[in-house]
């Protein structure tokens, strides 16, 4: 196992990826179909890490607030796993897609069943399954008590701008909703569950927020206790093989962590037993993954030797 750095080297390290990444300057294009994403200045990075000895570092843009997005599939899954158990299993696989995040290619040819919780037709059953008869305030208050609970930061909120850009341009989603309805894979209406998935992606936060967020899945010391050793090993194989969609094989190849990335810019990485890590920068590769932030993930990755291959 690679000795961990210390702090010295850990900070300098951030400093020198953020350099880096500033120097190249690809940043990519934010999502460019929901128009609160799309008017995000593209050239911004935050790195932040917190670590088993429970101290947070950050680089450049790590307190800037920013919509998680699909990386809130990640505490949906708590939540939803930690509800109903390992009934959910039932309606939606654990398998990688290969496919982009809102296709509907596999569920036509699958019956309805969505390949993973990640997907957003996976994300569309998890919701549902949080959903199970009650309001959509109460299923989106326990996703968003969870990360408050998490990160320790009551401050975390919903940005109700970006919820309502996303009701008004989600058409994709909404086919996908419809279609998992007539497959029987909806238990509530539809909109519902469409009201409520939007509201849970326009959760905001900052890296030092989402790091902090992420330390229960890493196992480490001081964290809060919210879900089993098992069940954080479980999901962060789900993120491993399936949090980058069509390009998970390609970040598991230059990161070789377990990752969810979100539309918004963001990722939170996995270093289980070591260490928290949430990079952020708005504009998005051809799989609609952070491109500025895979690149700063793999330089770390590469500068600590956390890669768990």
């Amino acid at each position: 196992m690679t000795a961990a750095p210390s702090r010295t080297e850990l900070q300098d390290m951030l400093s020198r990826i953020d350099c880096d990444v500033r120097a190249t300057a690809d940043w990519g294009v934010p999502a460019q179909y929901i128009p609160q994403l799309a008017q995000i200045e593209p050239a911004q990075l935050g790195i932040a890490i917190c670590d088993a000895s429970g101290e947070c570092f950050t680089a450049g843009d790590a307190s800037v607030p920013f919509s998680i997005q699909s990386v809130s599939k990640v505490f949906a899954l708590i939540a939803a796993l930690g509800r109903i158990g390992d009934q959910l299993w039932y309606r939606v696989g654990r398998e990688p897609s290969g496919t982009s995040f809102d296709s509907m290619v596999l569920l036509e040819s699958e019956a309805g069943r969505p390949r993973n919780p990640f997907v957003n037709a996976g994300a569309l059953v998890v919701t549902d399954a949080l959903l199970s008869g009650r309001a959509p305030k109460q299923a989106l208050a326990e996703v968003l008590g969870l990360v408050r609970a998490l990160s320790e930061d009551d401050a975390i909120h919903i940005d109700a701008d970006v919820a309502r850009s996303e009701q008004a341009t989600g058409a994709r989603n909404k086919a996908l909703a419809h279609y998992l309805d007539s497959h029987k894979n909806l238990r509530e209406e539809p909109e519902k569950v469409l009201g409520t998935y939007f509201h849970q992606c326009a959760i905001e936060m900052t890296c030092v927020q989402l790091a902090m967020a992420g330390r229960s899945l890493a196992g480490l010391p001081g964290a809060p206790s919210v879900l089993s050793e098992t069940r954080a090993r479980r999901i962060n194989a789900l993120m491993m093989t399936c949090g980058h969609y069509d390009g998970s094989g390609e970040f598991a190849f230059r990161v070789g962590l377990p990752g969810k990335s979100g539309v918004g810019g963001g990722i939170l990485i996995i270093a289980p037993g070591r260490a928290s890590i949430a990079v952020w920068s708005p504009g998005l590769d051809e799989y609609g993954n952070s491109k500025a932030g895979t690149r700063a993930a793999a330089l770390l990755s590469e500068a600590t030797g956390w890669s768990v291959f």
